[in-house]
């Protein structure tokens, strides 16, 4: 959970992790167990005055909250948590009776989040604190926001395993009669960060959706809209934007600024009402990571996150958003990267003959060797594969394109089809064909940059994360031109990717259907039966305690390497997630077993990084 300011911008809450919370795998799993009575220990929600520099730790419980919002003032806040009050009987009938044995799919009697109030009462330099439940309802919360002039609560539903989407909606709750519950919305997206029109009579909400339409299956890039509370309307805004809604916030004088991603940019865009067209805000070329403004009407600034291929990620403020390309850094964190010789990157396209498809991708060239040729080439594709490698310096273990080259690769990041910021139909074009069709664009690719005398045609490496492990896994079946491959939380085998994941509508909605129901394209599409055609050395990583994509996975994946006598290594990093966001030594270690298995399977020397 982020932290957000209070209504008068003197405090903010934070949410400190304990360390059962910090191992969890992810927040779906955090949430599960939640409820576990004894695997939590006393939960606190901290509060920190800018101006007094006061903080207020405030004890809420052994549930972890899902979800915080403030109220109109500064006094009170609401925050979401899973139920521990226990039907106490009844928990002991069924241990009378089942002692350790779990049924799955079983409800417990407390299953759902108890949304609570939290009242803050300043006298005489004293604090008193008060917890107050509002309403008990039998979902898990993970947004939550309060409306003013309607006093209410909205709440979206999550559901900690993804197989029906509808079970996914936002709901509003009368805070004058807390017995009623009205669902707002019934379909198959899933609906993420709620705001407040700046005229209080709105809601805004993100969606990623997910369709059922006539057996077909199809899915769209990320949308904004919004809900009237008054008469329930929902209207999409950005309605001619191609490309895919990133973030947003509210403007403080109507309408919303979006963080829109087209093509390898994602830009600032206005829309000054939901029958206004979206205008492109004068301002820099790269990326625009998160944005907040401000809420008083007095004041139009705003504060956004923001870098580019050769400019590191930085905060950054301005008083208004005409002044967006003058707008003055907060932080200096990544100033050390600045000073250095970074690498140089550009766009790259080509055509995919198969359909003459044209794909774009992001050449990074080591430093001191923009365009030159004939360079040792790292093919590393991004996750999703709803997302895309955009024009961003973010360095990490996902991320790692401008490190890599660094070490002297010439990095390719592919924006295959599945990838957004093309397109709804792009996105769609990899329904059936899961990982073939994205493969032959990586691999058209590739003879483009051979062709062009860009890449040596001896040294090719491939690698990614995530759905970028999963073309990995898939690449080295059909072919055997690389040197090196590193697979990072890939999946390998449908059917029980398909059964153990958190996710399984993922699978079957890119696979168009249940493994009974499409046999042949799982097989088509599938990895294990072409295994036998694998025979470039890969380095294998994966959390743990992953459950988006099972650690199972990767362990299949060695097993058959080593038994078709194909060199492989597994990494495991312990108390990880899909994320590697609990101990940054892993994404660190993981990045740097990498580039020595690339250094060695490609007869490369090593070039020590500087620290």
């Amino acid at each position: 959970m982020e932290p957000k300011w209070s209504p008068s911008g003197d405090w903010f809450f934070y949410y400190g992790n304990d360390k059962v919370t910090a191992n969890s795998t992810d927040d779906r799993e955090l949430y599960r167990h939640a409820g576990n009575k004894d695997s939590k220990s006393q939960q606190q929600i901290h509060l920190y005055s800018v101006t007094s520099d006061e903080l207020l730790s405030i004890d809420i419980g052994k549930a972890t909250p899902s979800a915080l919002t403030w109220s109109d003032s500064d006094s009170s806040l609401y925050f979401a948590a899973q139920s521990t009050e226990s039907a106490e009987d009844a928990d002991r009938l069924y241990e009378a009776e089942w002692k350790d044995v779990i049924q799955y799919r079983r409800r417990k009697p407390n299953y759902g989040s108890v949304i609570q109030r939290i009242d803050i009462k300043r006298k005489h330099g004293k604090v008193s604190v008060k917890v107050h439940s509002i309403k008990h309802v039998d979902f898990i919360v993970s947004d939550i926001l309060f409306i003013p002039s309607e006093h209410k609560m909205v709440c979206i539903s999550m559901s900690v395993i993804f197989e029906d989407l509808s079970d996914i909606d936002l709901y509003a709750i009368d805070l004058h009669d807390t017995s009623s519950l009205i669902r707002l919305t019934n379909n198959q997206a899933i609906e993420t960060n709620l705001q407040l029109s700046a005229d209080g009579e709105r809601v805004f909400f993100q969606v990623y959706p997910v369709k059922l339409n006539n057996e077909t299956f199809s899915s769209a890039q990320s949308r904004l809209y919004s809900i009237d509370l008054t008469n329930g309307q929902i209207e999409q805004w950005g309605k001619g934007f191609q490309g895919a809604v990133r973030d947003y916030t509210i403007r403080s004088e109507g309408g919303v600024f979006i963080l829109g991603q087209l093509g390898t940019n994602v830009h600032v865009y206005i829309q000054q009402s939901v029958s206004k067209y979206v205008c492109l805000a004068p301002g820099w070329h790269g990326s625009y990571r998160s944005i907040s403004s401000s809420k008083s009407k007095q004041y139009s600034s705003v504060a956004f996150s923001f870098s580019s291929f050769e400019r590191p990620e930085e905060a950054y403020f301005v008083k208004h958003i005409d002044g967006l390309p003058w707008a003055k850094p907060l932080t200096h964190e990544n100033q050390l990267l600045a000073t250095r010789s970074l690498p140089r990157a550009k766009l790259y396209r080509w055509i995919n003959h198969d359909d003459n498809r044209m794909i774009e991708g992001i050449l990074h060239y080591p430093p001191g060797k923009f365009e030159h040729k004939n360079l040792p080439l790292f093919v590393l594709i991004h996750g999703g594969p709803s997302d895309a490698s955009t024009n961003m310096l973010h360095a990490d273990f996902y991320t790692w394109a401008p490190l890599a080259a660094t070490e002297g690769w010439l990095v390719l990041e592919p924006n295959y089809r599945g990838s957004t910021g093309y397109g709804d139909q792009f996105l769609n074009e990899i329904s059936g064909q899961l990982l073939s069709r994205p493969g032959r664009d990586i691999l058209a690719g590739v003879d483009s940059l051979i062709s062009d005398g860009i890449a040596d045609p001896t040294r090719l490496n491939i690698g990614g994360y995530s759905f970028g492990g999963f073309l990995t896994n898939w690449l080295i079946t059909q072919t055997t031109r690389f040197n090196a491959a590193l697979s990072g939380a890939g999946p390998l085998e449908h059917t029980s990717m398909w059964g153990t994941t958190d996710f399984p509508v993922y699978v079957n909605t890119l696979l168009r259907g249940f493994p009974w129901e499409v046999p042949e394209i799982y097989e088509k599409e599938s990895i294990m039966n072409k295994l036998n055609k694998a025979k470039t050395p890969t380095l294998i990583s994966t959390g743990a305690n992953d459950i988006r994509v099972p650690a199972d996975q990767s362990y299949m994946f060695e097993r058959s390497l080593t038994s078709l006598g194909v060199p492989a290594k597994l990494l495991l990093f312990p108390d990880e997630g899909h994320a590697l966001s609990n101990n940054p030594w892993h994404g660190k270690i993981k990045a740097r077993e990498e580039l020595k298995w690339l250094a060695k399977y490609d007869h490369v020397p090593l070039v020590k990084a500087e620290n």
